[in-house]
């Protein structure tokens, strides 16, 4: 007798949400008809997109056909001779695609999205890392970034052609950080109005670069919104491929060089905190960012000490 079959079925289904990763879960449903019954009732689950199998391929023949039709029963396996995954960039995706891959699920409770990263243009050597949150629209967003590293500083003083040169490129540093966090949120829409036991949603990149975070309160907000807008407020969202940036205010700290206690130089060294409102500390949400990462929570705490200037933008 199988393991799994003296298990009562909420220990499987518990086991399963462990799992997480949708791809391997789906695999695990062609195994036998109780798997294909309790995958779909997985609540926690990791969902993959940054990659895609290609489908550039000629007409399979018709010996082909055949033979699948035999083996259909084990169509997970055919995908470990399928052709290699490409690369796609998350512009180029549609909410329906993730809205499908996660079809079969009907009781999503948490879920973690994993996307491809370089949304945001940089120099060689250059960093950015950003948190925002969603509910309706972008809640708030906390951008670090930085022009180079090492452990030498080679700061020479900022002139004021230096300073404004400078501050172009942080104020667009922020605004690709805000146009990518915002293309996210219009990513998941579909699957958040399809999935309403959902309690959490966070979209992170591969890489590390940026995170969209949507809490439980967030998600009920976005829920009520979607169904009460009109066809013209739809078709605007689809053909910019991501949701409205509102007008929000940007404090922006900046040191020329940073160093910090690891020894690290900082150049260019830049903390930018986005909200539409006053009703969040500046410093409760960039510390809350970025807690437990070492070296942008140390370079967060150091910025936090800088003067700040204050800028507005207006929706776009």
């Amino acid at each position: 007798m199988d393991v799994f079959d003296g298990l009562p079925d909420p220990i499987v289904v518990d086991i399963l949400s462990k799992v997480g990763d949708v791809k391997t879960l789906l695999r695990c449903s062609s195994l036998s008809k109780r798997f294909n019954s309790l995958v779909p009732q997985s609540e926690s689950l990791l969902l993959r997109l940054d990659h895609v199998v290609t489908t550039e391929s000629r007409p399979d023949s018709p010996v082909s056909n055949f033979f699948k039709s035999l083996c259909k029963p084990f169509h997970g396996l055919f995908s470990l001779f399928s052709k290699p995954a490409k690369p796609i960039s998350t512009t180029n995706l549609s909410p329906v695609i993730p809205s499908m891959l996660l079809s079969r699920f009907d009781r999503i409770k948490n879920l973690d999205v994993e996307l491809p990263g370089g949304d945001v243009s940089l120099e060689k050597g250059a960093a950015v890392k950003w948190k925002a949150e969603f509910g309706k629209t972008l809640k708030t967003c906390v951008v670090v970034a930085f022009r180079s590293a090492s452990t030498v500083s080679s700061y020479d003083g900022e002139s004021d052609a230096e300073f404004v040169t400078g501050l172009q490129t942080r104020v667009a540093w922020t605004i690709n950080a805000l146009m990518a966090a915002s293309t996210r949120h219009h990513l998941m829409s579909q699957v958040v109005k399809e999935h309403k036991e959902m309690e959490s949603l966070v979209m992170h990149e591969r890489g590390g670069e940026g995170t969209v975070v949507m809490k439980s309160e967030g998600l009920r907000e976005f829920r009520k919104t979607g169904a009460a807008r009109d066809q013209v407020v739809e078709e605007r969202l689809q053909k910019k491929q991501r949701s409205v940036v509102p007008s929000v205010r940007m404090s922006m700290r900046h040191a020329p060089s940073l160093k910090l206690k690891s020894g690290i130089c900082l150049e260019s060294a830049t903390l930018v905190i986005v909200r539409p409102s006053e009703e969040y500390s500046y410093d409760e949400l960039a510390t809350e960012a970025f807690a437990g990462s070492c070296m942008y929570g140390e370079a967060v705490a150091a910025l936090l000490k800088r003067n700040k200037n204050t800028l507005d933008m207006n929706s776009f």
